[in-house]
């Protein structure tokens, strides 16, 4: 399951090794080494446009198309691809030694407010600009999204008329949950689902093998997340959350403040372009096709007329 910082079971799929290494080396959410990034600490010029990505091809394509979008303007990038996580890249961004970043709203927003209650892709979007530490600014947040949901397959979709959560309430079969462990205890697992939603689950802990439990019929419901590219390969739908039981985390571009106003038109046209099918399809052609960040980024933004 691609769920909750296993998130990146894409790491797991078949051929996922070999895509790693046309991927530079990345692997799913691994520890930073000290010295990842390759800089010498010293602060670049204030209009230098530095790229950041975290340590798993998924952050790695985003953070190469927003590269060649920039540089199909015309602009000179750097790119400081693999860093690993926010401990790590946080203060490169705020001393301006990495100045743009792929990102995600919930989970930022998490990372500099613990028990924040906003859980909408507005609200989160908000409470994001408000937390953010002086000096960085997040553009425009795309409509894809890198996080918790209940999906179903589409046979049973079209079998009782779901696209929402909500809409589980209306099955007349018994519904089983599937997903990690913990997942019996978290806000949005069972007691979530039915305070929220109203709906009853028995609850299966089906760990690794969520996605092929929920394909073979053993539960009906899954907690996948939602750039899981077997969401495209195995015809998954994922219900939509109106009532945000799960913490919004859209794809969005953090900046440091000194080149926000140079780069702001051309990345905020790619989050505009970026969908959530759109960042499966993405994930898709990494793990299954193996094509590199930089054949992905390239055929995206010219498919998506940004080049």
């Amino acid at each position: 399951m691609f769920t909750a910082r296993a998130r990146h079971g894409l790491v797991a799929a078949a051929g996922l090794a070999a895509a790693a290494v046309a991927l530079a080396g990345c692997a799913s959410s691994n520890p930073l080494d000290d010295n990842a990034g390759g800089g010498d600490g010293s602060t670049p010029d204030a209009k230098q446009i530095v790229i950041g990505s975290q340590a798993y091809p998924s952050n790695e394509i985003i953070a190469e198309i927003y590269a060649q979008a920039l540089e199909g303007a015309g602009m000179e990038v750097e790119r400081q691809f693999n860093i690993g996580q926010r401990d790590a890249y946080i203060p490169l961004l705020e001393d301006g030694s990495v100045t743009l970043f792929p990102e995600y709203t919930g989970n930022l927003l998490q990372y500099f407010e613990p028990d924040t209650e906003a859980r909408t892709s507005d609200d989160v979007y908000a409470a994001l600009q408000e937390a953010l530490p002086d000096g960085l600014e997040v553009l425009d947040q795309s409509s894809a999204t890198d996080q918790d949901s209940y999906t179903v397959t589409k046979a049973f979709a079209d079998q009782y008329g779901l696209t929402t959560i909500a809409d589980l309430a209306k099955v007349d079969v018994p519904l089983t949950l599937g997903g990690n462990a913990e997942l019996a205890e978290r806000p949005y697992g069972p007691t979530g689902l039915k305070s929220t939603y109203g709906v009853d689950v028995n609850f299966s802990a089906t760990g690794d093998t969520t996605v092929e439990d929920l394909v073979a019929g053993t539960v009906n419901v899954a907690n996948v997340y939602t750039s899981d590219p077997r969401i495209e390969t195995d015809d998954l739908v994922v219900l939509e959350d109106p009532k945000g039981l799960f913490l919004a985390s859209n794809v969005v571009p953090v900046v440091n403040e000194a080149i926000a106003a140079d780069v702001a038109d051309i990345i905020n046209s790619v989050s505009a372009k970026l969908t959530p099918e759109g960042l499966v399809s993405l994930n898709v052609q990494n793990t299954v096709d193996q094509k590199s960040a930089e054949e992905i980024a390239k055929a995206w933004l010219k498919e998506n007329g940004l080049v």
